[in-house]
């Protein structure tokens, strides 16, 4: 109740804030075209500048109140269409969401990963913690594709791979969810390595299957079968807590429903490397040339459109 309270008591200040700064601006406008003084005028006017960018500010925040959104959260990166492209495009995306949350202040830890057999990754979980991480990242949930000359193609080809994004909020300890012993199957398995000493020479990888939803959990990131156990126990309540949201919020499972494959015609975002540069998102109509930018985390502009509603006039013509 605490923390409850100082979020609602910081809103409110910072609402009473911008209010107050317009009512000045206001009076002081009109005391200048009262008194025909051009330097109050200029300095009313100066003032709206700060005043719009704490409006777009406490807008986002608003978009951001969901009750969740300030949890930290999974996120997971599944390779599609595109064979080994695909899997190294899973690698390149882990990357540039590395960057972003880094940029962020938020804290990364792999939980699982699935290595390509020649480059990249299959799948590759991610566990990120930070103030508002699922409020975020959950505008990036979709399918990416990138085109670009592969470097995997003899004949330097142009070739298109796509891979699909989740993200799914961590439940804390005041949401309670049980977990029936009859409804899951837990195993320790030894973990994958990199060969010599990395090997792990013992079964701590904890394996929890969720039996009415089939839902799989591998977790190796800790030392220990306990603290395996306890993640992969974690991650199974938060993605349990997700599939029970989108049942209930109409829109989340529609997002969810126009999915589809991780192939063509069900991109949400696409990042074109040749034979020109750009990305475009799809939602929104946000792009920008600078690739290399958004490949480095630069992800705010296109994050930000989509919480706050924009929709992309030509969202229908085929890109």
């Amino acid at each position: 109740m605490l923390k409850e309270k100082t979020t609602l008591e910081s809103s409110v200040s910072a609402y009473e804030k911008t209010m107050r700064g317009l009512d000045d601006a206001q009076v002081l406008f009109e005391l200048s075209a009262e008194l025909n003084d051009e330097a109050s005028a200029k300095e009313a006017e100066d003032s709206l500048g700060s005043l719009e960018s704490e409006v777009a500010r406490l807008e986002l925040a608003r978009m951001l109140s969901g009750e969740q959104d300030r949890s930290n959260c999974f996120m997971d990166i599944n390779a599609g269409a595109g064979g080994t492209d695909s899997m190294d495009w899973a690698a390149m995306l882990m990357r540039m969401y590395t960057r972003y949350c880094e940029q962020k202040g938020w804290k990364v830890e792999i939980n699982d990963a699935v290595e390509g057999e020649e480059a990249g990754f299959k799948n590759v979980s991610l566990r990120i913690e930070g103030e508002f991480a699922y409020g975020y990242l959950k505008a990036e949930v979709g399918v990416h594709r990138l085109v670009r000359i592969s470097p995997f193609d003899a004949n330097a080809r142009r070739q298109t791979a796509f891979a699909s994004v989740d993200v799914y909020p961590e439940v804390d300890d005041t949401i309670k969810i049980d977990i029936p012993e009859k409804d899951y199957e837990l195993k320790f398995i030894r973990g994958g390595g990199a060969g010599g000493q990395k090997v792990n020479k013992t079964s701590s990888t904890a394996q929890l299957r969720h039996l009415p939803t089939n839902i799989l959990i591998t977790c190796q990131t800790e030392r220990s079968q306990s603290a395996n156990k306890d993640m992969a126990f974690k991650i199974l309540r938060a993605r349990l807590y997700e599939l029970e949201l989108k049942k209930r919020e109409a829109e989340q499972a529609a997002a969810e429903a126009q999915k589809k494959d991780i192939s063509f015609g069900s991109q949400i975002r696409s990042y074109v490397l040749a034979p020109y540069r750009m990305v475009k998102d799809l939602r929104t109509g946000v792009e920008t040339g600078n690739v290399d930018a958004v490949l480095d985390g630069s992800l705010e502009e296109f994050v930000t459109a989509q919480l706050m509603g924009v929709k992309n006039p030509n969202r229908n013509v085929p890109e």
